[in-house]
Formats: C-alpha cells, structure tokens, sequence
C-alpha cells in the first residue's frame, strides 16, 4: 500500500516540527498539542453554518452540547439529527477539536448536528464516556423538537474514540421506544474492541501520528482496571446479538491499526441482517477528517457521508 501524497506531504510537515507524539506529553500538554493540530490542519469554517452551546440536564449530570445548523434553515422547521460524539481516544479531544467536521457536516448534510462533551479519561475513566454517550443520546432524542430536529430522523455519529461510543449508543437505543432509535450510525475509523489487538496495531506500530504505541497510551489512561472481553461497553464487537442496530457506514483506513476492528464490526453486523456501506481507503491514516485543510479526501468523505445521511432521512416515512 501507498499514501496518499496528501498525507505524505502532511507527515513531511510533522517530521519538520519535530513535535513529540502525543503518547511521550503528559495529557494535559497532550490535550493542548491536539487542539492546536486540529485548528491549525482543520477545514475552514462555512459561513453558512450556525452554532449554538447547549447545556443538556441529563441522568449522568449536566453535559455541555454544540449545535450546529444551516443558518438559512427555514424557521420553525424541524429537519433530520445527527449526534455526534469525537475523538481523541477519551483522553485529548472535545468540542473543539472536531468543530470543522460538524460544521461540514452540517453544511453538507442539511442536519442538525449536535456534538457531545462528554467527560475525558483519565480524570474520569471507564464508563465515565459511555454513559455521558447513552445519556446525552437520549436527552437529545426527549428533547428534540427544543433543538430543531425530528427525532424520527435521528442519527448516531463519530471517529475513532467517538465512533466506539456511537456503537454503544445504537446497540444501547434498541431498547427505547421506535421513535427515540437512531436510523443510521456513520462510524469513522471507530474502536470497537479494546479487549484484544487485532493485526493492525502489529502492521501500524510507528512512523504515522497515530500507531499502536498511541492506541495503547489511550487505552491505558481510559480502562484503569481488568479487561472483560465480554462487556459490551469495552468491546460492541463481541456483542452477543446485533440485530436491530441501524442502517451503517463505516469508514476505515489502511495506515490505520484500528482497520482490521473496524472492516469486523462492518462483517458482524452484515451478518446480522443490517445494511452496511464500508468504505476502506487504502491509503489513508488514522484521524485524517481532522487533518481537512491538508488532506483533500476529508472533505470527500464528509460530503459522501452527508450524501448518505441524506439519502436514508429521505427514505424514512415521517
């Protein structure tokens, strides 16, 4: 396999600035290195989108929310949803972080986006994010109309990190009333098992922002204890049953070492009678939607996603 000559160009850039990975920075300065990455590398702002925080009560305790809009939306209407969760592996990202990939997604998708600050790891480890996830979820879906979205066209969303907690949520929802279920989940290079290392973090293991040295330093500061490969909220991948989970896109990457996890979660649910749309870039690394103004496919693989969010809330009947 070979990189994208966006991204090789991007990595020329990181060799010349000779900043440490983020696994050798304490979090704090971890944290802070992210955020600057993010800024700096991220897709410029749409001035057609619109943004508002909001402050979700839930049954965890007050979660910080943004929501993003078309501020062109016509008033009063109530359009389709999309909750999304980022990454940062629980430990280094937030809503900043991952502003540019909801405004795009916003501005391409025409959905209300509304993204969760959930609490990061290691100040607040396992099950700390997954419940801020489950939790936020539903309140978003209770509260729906407040925030000008149709929660009959109500969707799950996330990268890397972000994208094991949408898992969560979805398998979570198939327990609430039909109307509160998310309809799809767009998963972007998510975890979906963090009770084994699949081939990939043997295949990744240095030379890229994110490798399995990174994985590991996540992991590690988000599961302070014993892992169970058989709860469901450390590994969605082992999950007994699948079946209901909602209409999916899955994104992996080849320089990725969680592709393998990614490319089997797509299988099982496959197996498990769901409609799945997989779409593995070869030469891709992981984390690049954050990376949009140096990488041209980040921009591509949001506006696909949106297509295909668009497509599925346009299918269901209302």
């Amino acid at each position: 396999m070979i990189l994208d000559r966006d991204v090789l160009a991007y990595l020329d850039l990181v060799e010349r600035a000779k900043r440490p990975p983020l696994h050798q920075l304490p979090v704090l300065e971890a944290r802070a290195a992210y955020a600057l990455g993010c800024e700096t590398n991220g897709l410029p702002h749409s001035a057609r989108v619109a943004t508002a925080d909001v402050v979700a009560h839930t049954s965890v305790g007050p979660l910080n929310l943004r929501s993003y809009w078309i501020n062109d939306d016509t008033e009063g209407s109530l359009a389709p949803g999309l909750v999304f969760f980022h990454g940062g592996g629980w430990v280094v990202g937030s809503l900043d972080t991952h502003d540019s990939i909801c405004r795009e997604l916003a501005r391409a998708s025409g959905c209300r986006v509304v993204a969760v600050d959930y609490r990061l790891a290691p100040e607040h480890p396992f099950p700390a994010a997954s419940e801020d996830a489950v939790a936020s979820y539903l309140w978003i879906a209770q509260n729906a109309e407040g925030l000008g979205i149709d929660s009959s066209r109500l969707g799950v969303v996330g990268d890397s990190a972000g994208g094991f907690l949408a898992t969560l949520v979805a398998l979570s929802a198939r327990d609430y009333a039909q109307e509160l279920r998310p309809k799809l989940q767009l998963l972007f290079y998510p975890v979906t098992d963090l009770t084994v290392e699949s081939a990939g973090y043997t295949r990744v293991a240095s030379g890229l922002p994110f490798t399995s040295v990174t994985m590991r330093w996540f992991r590690d500061h988000y599961v302070q204890h014993s892992l169970s490969a058989e709860d469901v909220r450390l590994a969605p991948l082992n999950a007994l049953d699948l079946t209901g989970s909602p209409d999916t896109l899955i994104v992996t990457s080849g320089f990725d070492p969680l592709c393998e996890e990614g490319a089997a979660y797509a299988h099982r649910l496959q197996d498990a009678g769901v409609r799945v749309n997989h779409l593995y870039l070869a030469d891709q690394i992981h984390g690049f939607l954050t990376l949009g103004l140096r990488i041209n496919a980040a921009r591509t693989v949001l506006d696909w996603a949106a297509a295909y969010a668009r497509q599925k809330f346009n299918a269901v009947d209302v």
